[in-house]
């Protein structure tokens, strides 16, 4: 049995093997990403994100174990800080959700950023297909927390949940980089301080001023206090409220087209994008995206189809 039948049929050491392997890149992991790829694109992918600070390891503690008592399993990818001397991941989100790991239906790994800005891993999607085929529900990747730049997560996530904490002496800093545009649901942790309600106004007042609401989505505002566990089933209820309302609404498939755009775009860079772009016409391009979409071809392949296309060769090795 291969190692990706061992992961499916619930192998953890496979699946830690796959997760390896797929970081590490090379082709060994874009070998494994070609063959898992047609059994992605089920789990639900949720991203946590806002400043230091603000409680969000605690708060995706208490969200996998509200998810699990709703009988969903939850891979969690949580992204740590690089160590300026192995190059790898502090591991610091990973110590504090080491309690999770009893439960056989929770999956936790710490990824290092390795200096990629945007405050998630560069394979950070490709371990996300890796849970993705390994069955999980629910995805939650933890982001950094390096603050107003962690805009990047909005693109790898289906719901993003940006977490705000009172008292840190910027009224509006929900409205700075980005952040107000991503949230589909704002958490205001660590409710019990003084100025928490202070902090939900302005929020408010933000999202009034944006206009339109983005695919007609109210963004919420959601009060916890995640060290007790309050507001947590609040705070999923409106996450999975996201969702639902992401596919009765037709949002999903678009939602998801844009992603799978944006990462074939990604890889076709990563070849020769420029090359791509001279000679090879933006129908054609479309057409491969929406192939990638149906999952009958897997990004990687895609993208060397098309390279070969513009070199005019065979096929492009």
């Amino acid at each position: 049995m291969g190692l990706i039948d061992q992961m499916r049929a619930g192998d953890r050491r496979a699946l830690a093997r796959l997760v390896t392997i797929v970081e590490n890149g090379g082709d060994d992991g874009r070998r494994a990403l070609a063959k898992l790829y047609q059994y992605t694109g089920q789990a639900h992918i949720i991203g946590v994100t806002g400043p230091p600070g603000a409680g969000k390891s605690t708060l995706v503690n208490e969200i996998a174990l509200e998810l699990r008592r709703r009988d969903a399993s939850v891979g969690i990818l949580a992204v740590d800080p690089t160590s300026p001397f192995t190059g790898g991941a502090i591991l610091g989100d990973r110590i504090r959700m080491q309690p999770l790991g009893h439960d056989r239906s929770i999956f936790v790994r710490s990824m290092a950023s390795r200096g990629q800005l945007g405050g998630i891993a560069r394979a950070t999607g490709d371990v996300v297909k890796v849970l993705d085929a390994a069955g999980f529900n629910a995805i939650i990747v933890e982001t950094i927390g390096a603050g107003q730049a962690e805009v990047e997560i909005a693109r790898e996530a289906h719901t993003t949940v940006v977490v705000e904490v009172p008292g840190l002496g910027d009224d509006v800093q929900a409205i700075k980089a980005g952040i107000l545009e991503i949230a589909d649901v704002f958490v205001v942790n660590k409710a019990d301080r003084e100025d928490a309600q202070k902090t939900q106004r302005h929020l408010q007042a933000m999202l009034q001023l944006g206009g339109v609401p983005r695919e007609q989505w109210d963004v919420p505002i959601v009060m916890t206090v995640a060290t007790r566990g309050e507001g947590v089933a609040q705070a999923v209820d409106a996450i999975q409220s996201h969702l639902q309302h992401l596919k009765a609404g037709g949002y999903f498939g678009e939602r998801e087209r844009q992603r799978v755009e944006r990462e074939f775009r990604m890889i076709l860079q990563g070849l020769a994008l420029g090359l791509v772009q001279e000679r090879v016409g933006a129908a054609q391009r479309e057409a491969m995206v929406a192939q990638i979409q149906t999952r009958r071809i897997d990004p990687y392949t895609a993208a060397e189809r098309m390279l070969a296309e513009a070199l005019g060769v065979g096929e492009a090795r």
